[in-house]
């Protein structure tokens, strides 16, 4: 490993039931850009009669966006929105002072059984923006830029980056996007943002000359640019944006520059004082 990359390893976790590699926050590195939370559910199948299920929950502070390679989520908020998100939308959810969701998978795929393969992301909120009421957009796959050449695929699911840019409502500089290479591609990597993450989901990889390995995260120095070769047909994102605008904490589902704001999230939701999703009666409840 190049001494400029740092490598960061996930730690296996369990969501409610969905297997999820968890590389970011690591004790090697909190945040990426805005990104201080990245899990990577990975593919699983759903018997019929089953699927995922993450009960009603808060958060505060952060942006969560939802992708999916494969599956379907239902998602459903404090703010009256029931979603359908499809492989290839983005769900965008901004918490500001609180909000509550939840996730499932639809009726219709767990009476038949399903798949579920994606990616969920946090975004940290500027300080400024932390308490700002919260928010809900969905953005379907069509509406995400992509362009195509010489056996790469870039779609752009949030922020901007190699001459593309997402509809998505980001509230700091972001990059956000999903690559595919074939076997033999190359895509040079440019310097655009300062913070730089690449993960592979599947396939063998060089950058530069240095080995990637499947479900690691790769941490590039800021200003240096990278050549990304595919020995096999790759699939990764890149992650990356403007460094935070000072530290962040978190507890639970909750991100905040101060923690009286942590402190004052957690009371209300164990004092069952917080917005509720209509509909919903189940609840996650504040661990101890």
């Amino acid at each position: 490993m190049s001494d400029s990359l740092l490598s960061i390893r996930p730690r296996a976790e369990d969501v409610e039931g969905v297997p999820i590699l968890r590389p970011l926050p690591s004790a090697q590195r909190r945040s990426v850009g805005p990104f201080v939370f990245f899990d990577h559910m990975l593919e699983s199948a759903f018997e019929p009669e089953h699927g995922m299920d993450i009960r009603q929950h808060p958060h505060i502070g952060l942006s969560t966006l939802t992708y999916l390679f494969q599956g379907q989520v239902q998602h459903k908020d404090s703010l009256g929105s029931d979603q359908l998100v499809l492989a290839g939308d983005v769900s965008w959810m901004t918490a500001g002072r609180g909000v509550a969701h939840v996730e499932r998978t639809p009726e219709a795929l767990r009476l038949s059984g399903s798949r579920l393969h994606g990616l969920q992301v946090w975004l940290a909120l500027p300080q400024a923006l932390e308490s700002c009421e919260p928010s809900y957009s969905h953005h379907p796959a069509a509406s995400l830029p992509e362009s195509e050449a010489l056996g790469v695929r870039i779609r752009m699911i949030a922020g901007q980056g190699f001459c593309l840019e997402s509809p998505v409502p980001v509230l700091s500089p972001t990059l956000y996007a999903e690559l595919r290479l074939t076997a033999g591609a190359t895509l040079a990597i440019p310097d655009e943002h300062p913070e730089r993450a690449l993960y592979l989901i599947e396939g063998e990889a060089l950058l530069d000359d240095v080995p990637v390995s499947p479900h690691e995260l790769l941490v590039l120095p800021e200003g240096e640019t990278f050549t990304l070769s595919a020995c096999t047909d790759c699939h990764a994102v890149i992650v990356g944006g403007a460094p935070l605008d000072g530290p962040r904490r978190m507890n639970w589902n909750f991100v905040a520059s101060d923690p009286t704001l942590i402190d004052s999230a957690r009371q209300r939701w164990a004092a069952g004082d917080w917005p509720s999703v209509p509909g919903e009666q189940e609840r996650i409840e504040l661990p101890r």
